[in-house]
């Protein structure tokens, strides 16, 4: 059996397939088309995916590769890797800087360790190996528990749902500031390294999220979900930052919905 600080490297190796791949592909390879659902993808997203899997899969084949690119539906298996091959596409296309491989370990619907890297700021973060499943929190005592003195990440905006504009609206009254970064994992990575105090993911799939709530959570700090419990796949929100302020995130979300069509 493979330990979770063994998955962990393994994880760094298989990003740096894809990392190492891209620092050398041309523009043409971030070209974006879009899927059938709406979504921009790139000939780039494609491609990290099938080397990072084809990693994953040579170095542990017991354990399934779910990503983005690729994966057909239905439930996710009891243990996977969950891969995001560029988180924020629409930056990565746009020649912005703000994206990222985002890589995780998932056991029993619960984001065990995870890696995310930001090839254009040079910069890598990864946690787990360590991290219990459903921690209690213990907060550190600079974190901002209200949103009223918190600057929030906000993304998911263009997910369709009816609720994000009217979210948006609410925060922009109430919180000191708002910041749309376009990539779900570098939100979490910016509540972890305190660049933004807490985020409101709207909409978040499994492999958008997974590698950044171990970061979360290895400094202490909550990731819940809509209903106000640790966060788990499925949740059609993720808030992430102190436990007030995640709260207060989502007593926001549900006055959306009220206000809403």
């Amino acid at each position: 059996m493979t330990s979770e600080s063994e998955l962990l490297a393994v994880a760094g190796e298989a990003v740096d397939a894809g990392a190492r791949w891209l620092a050398g592909a041309d523009a043409d390879w971030a070209r974006a088309r879009r899927k059938p659902s709406g979504e921009e993808v790139t000939d780039a997203d494609v491609e990290i995916e099938r080397r990072v899997s084809a990693f994953l899969r040579r170095r542990t084949p017991d354990i399934p590769v779910i990503g983005e690119e690729s994966f057909a539906g239905g439930p996710l298996p009891d243990r996977c890797w969950l891969l995001d091959p560029v988180d924020g596409t629409m930056n990565f296309a746009r020649g912005a800087p703000l994206y990222g491989i985002s890589l995780a370990y998932a056991e029993g619907g619960s984001p065990r360790l995870g890696v995310v890297d930001a090839p254009a700021l040079g910069r890598r973060w990864s946690a787990g190996g360590s991290v219990p499943a459903d921690p209690i929190a213990t907060e550190p005592p600079e974190a901002v528990r209200e949103i009223r003195r918190a600057v929030v990440g906000l993304t998911g905006t263009g997910s369709g749902d009816p609720r994000a504009r009217i979210l948006l609206a609410l925060l922009y009254d109430e919180a000191y500031r708002i910041r749309l970064q376009g990539a779900m994992s570098l939100d979490l990575v910016g509540v972890a390294e305190g660049w933004i105090d807490a985020c409101l993911c709207v909409g978040p799939k499994p492999w958008d999220v997974a590698a950044g709530v171990p970061l979360v959570r290895e400094r202490g700090l909550a990731v819940l979900g809509a209903d106000g419990a640790d966060y788990g796949f499925g949740s059609p929100v993720l808030a992430a930052g102190s436990r007030r302020a995640a709260r207060e995130l989502l007593e926001r979300w549900g006055q959306a919905g009220v206000a809403g069509p």
